[in-house]
């Protein structure tokens, strides 16, 4: 899988060196500006440190101390429950804004991971037919090109879940299509969420998705 390794350069994944030449050995893609990779293999404690050290830089210098310490604690958190989530969908790595916009970070992320065919499925794998077709409940689709590969692109709101430690309904896109080479069976997701005060059909939650769909476009296989 296309997926960073140690601290990679930005905006750039790595893979393991044994796939066929014909392969993609990674990829690379150019995050909003204000959004930073964290790995999520190796080194992402330090990356999660040098965010939350940032961060704390650009508050404003009349802050007093422990309103400051504060501010850091509830961002080493946040920080942590997103690596935590994308853990949990077996992420391989994880782009949050690190800038702030009118006084505080957005809460938006987008993750690059991987799934797997069943075995004896067709070279498409009926993926994209089938999410075409039911792409989920409250979720739209549309077939999609990254990179020159055929792929689909769904939409849809997913509900609070205060178990998880999330409050309110967000926004999510995905984006699914296969990792192009001779062995075939391997594919990518892209799913990017945002949780916003306005909804998720807000204007702020509507220009992030646009800003991500301008990501996707800049979306590349890297070969060896």
């Amino acid at each position: 899988m296309p997926a960073p390794e140690g601290a990679p350069a930005r905006g750039e994944g790595t893979a393991a060196t044994d796939a066929p030449a014909a392969s993609p050995t990674g990829y690379t893609l150019i995050p909003p500006p204000g959004w930073e990779l964290i790995p999520l293999r190796e080194g992402t404690e330090e990356a999660l440190r040098a965010l939350v050290d940032g961060a704390v830089r650009d508050l404003p210098e009349e802050l007093p101390r422990d309103r400051r310490t504060e501010a850091r604690m509830a961002l080493h958190k946040e920080l942590h429950q997103a690596v935590r989530q994308a853990r949990e969908a077996h992420a391989h790595s994880l782009y949050l804004p690190v800038r702030r916009v009118r006084g505080h970070l957005l809460a938006a992320s987008f993750v690059v991971s991987e799934r797997l065919r069943a075995p004896g499925s067709g070279p498409r794998d009926d993926l994209v037919a089938g999410l075409l077709r039911s792409p989920g409940a409250g979720r739209e689709a549309e077939a999609t090109e990254v990179d020159g590969v055929a792929g689909v692109r769904t939409e849809g709101v997913v509900a609070a879940d205060p178990a998880r430690g999330v409050e309110h309904d967000s926004r999510h896109v995905d984006y699914v299509f296969p990792v192009p080479g001779p062995e075939g069976g391997r594919w990518v997701t892209v799913s990017f969420s945002v949780l916003t005060g306005e909804g998720p059909h807000g204007e702020l939650a509507d220009a992030l998705v646009g800003l991500f769909d301008a990501v996707m476009t800049t979306f590349r296989w890297r070969y060896a």
